[in-house]
């Protein structure tokens, strides 16, 4: 059916495109005038819609996802821009229907905010979900995280065929009791990701990090609260069983392979195994080339901002987003300060959480030895403030987030450069950065 809507909405993206305004505002426009937009749009998908969410992790997840599922030669619809309001997935959409709203795609991978994974649920009930963890992140927002693993059990209750889990988490795991119970909606059945119990301790959950005195455990010390539980858990589908430097053992169907990975960070060597997992329950029982999704997944580059490294002045400049406490100690432990100019640059914008509190349940003792160069951001002070309290010495504190990052690279040649930045912090970075070198365009 033809609707006026969408060559609107399409003028509406070109013209918010050619201004430089916000990737999510066309699909504002369209839900307003054609609410049954999504759902008309997405209904007919041969393999359904698979939703992606929780506190850590989408965006990259959902990339790899994508990448193993085209891999095996489907046309996957996805939200690229990493806005995951359902506007968002409105404006994406506007870019890839045609001017009838048709989409040429056999299944819709999309990463979406706990919150608004609600709203797009209850409008579009997803044939797949992976729901993959449960931490304190913008509690301003959210509230707390007994209520941010309830907008998940929602998610996971309007789920029509299979919910993949990540076993490691508690609040997460235990979704599963709701999905079985009497009167549910859909019983979809139930699928796990999971660590090797030798690997737990590297990825404290919440309960964890709030009972844990020193920060994360050691690599060689159980982690609270896990240890003992979680043997007794359920078989997972898709098991990490090592982390190496630059590759990872992965168990599924009763064998392990090894696969090289381009992507940095334990946190997303962990987010591989639940890629794998919902791509493996998309593809279902039919004919899967094991071989060409083991090099997929290891052929999966960084997501912009998180992890992904630029050139600049021929040397390395690595973005680590973060954004809670554990993806700011997953990120420290990940990326080791030795050897590089480290910038901070943290925001307070609604996108980020108004609520920087957090920065104190973060352990910045790694960077002792060389030190921060330039801190920027809204929060720049406070973020001085916290490295005095662990002792940290550092050079420039600038709120303006353009001065800081060319007095950074200016005060830094010749060395790697590593910035950590909030969520629209990186954003800024990007776009001064686009002028200087090559940025991948996400649009």
């Amino acid at each position: 059916m033809f609707s006026f809507s969408v060559p609107l909405g399409k003028l509406v993206r070109t013209l918010s495109r050619l201004r430089g305004g916000g990737s999510a505002f066309p699909g504002l426009v369209v839900e307003k005038i054609d609410p049954g937009f999504m759902q008309r749009t997405l209904s007919g998908l041969p393999h359904g819609v698979a939703v992606v969410s929780g506190t850590n992790g989408k965006t990259t997840t959902t990339k790899m996802v994508v990448e193993l599922l085209e891999s095996q030669g489907l046309k996957v619809f996805t939200n690229r821009t990493g806005s995951n309001f359902t506007r968002g997935v409105a404006a994406s959409l506007l870019g890839d229907v045609d001017w009838r709203g048709r989409l040429d795609a056999d299944v819709a991978i999309l990463e979406l905010d706990e919150a608004h994974a609600v709203h797009f649920v209850n409008k579009v009930p997803p044939r797949f979900s992976l729901l993959l963890n449960v931490l304190r992140d913008q509690l301003d927002r959210f509230g707390e995280i007994d209520k941010t693993a309830r907008l998940l059990e929602h998610i996971a209750q309007k789920t029509t065929d299979t919910v993949v889990l990540n076993r490691e988490d508690p609040r997460v795991a235990r979704i599963a009791n709701t999905l079985n119970a009497p009167g549910a909606l859909h019983h979809p059945s139930v699928r796990y990701f999971g660590l090797d119990e030798s690997l737990r301790s590297t990825f404290p959950n919440d309960d964890d990090m709030r009972t844990a005195t020193t920060g994360p455990s050691s690599p060689n010390t159980p982690a609270p609260g896990t240890a003992g539980e979680v043997p007794d858990g359920p078989a997972a589908d898709v098991v990490l069983r090592r982390v190496g430097a630059q590759d990872a053992d992965f168990e599924f169907d009763g064998e392990t392979v090894t696969t090289g990975m381009k992507l940095r960070g334990v946190y997303n060597i962990f987010n591989a195994a639940a890629a794998l997992s919902l791509a493996r329950a998309i593809l279902g029982t039919g004919a899967v080339d094991t071989p060409k999704l083991v090099k997929a997944l290891g052929d999966v580059a960084p997501a912009f901002g998180r992890g992904e490294s630029l050139t600049v002045d021929g040397q390395p400049l690595e973005l680590v987003l973060v954004k809670n406490p554990s993806g700011f100690r997953l990120g420290l432990k990940s990326f080791p300060a030795g050897g590089y100019a480290t910038m901070i640059a943290i925001n307070d914008n609604y996108a980020d959480g108004r609520d920087m509190s957090w920065l104190w349940d973060v352990d910045f003792e790694s960077l002792r030895e060389d030190g921060v160069e330039v801190l920027t951001g809204v929060r720049a002070y406070d973020m001085a403030l916290r490295l005095q309290y662990d002792e940290v010495r550092f050079g420039t504190v600038e709120t303006d987030i353009t001065s800081a990052l060319h007095a950074f690279i200016d005060g830094s040649r010749g060395k790697p450069k590593r910035i950590f930045c909030t969520y629209t912090a990186m954003l800024a970075i990007r776009r001064e950065l686009a002028k200087i070198t090559i940025v991948e365009v996400v649009s």
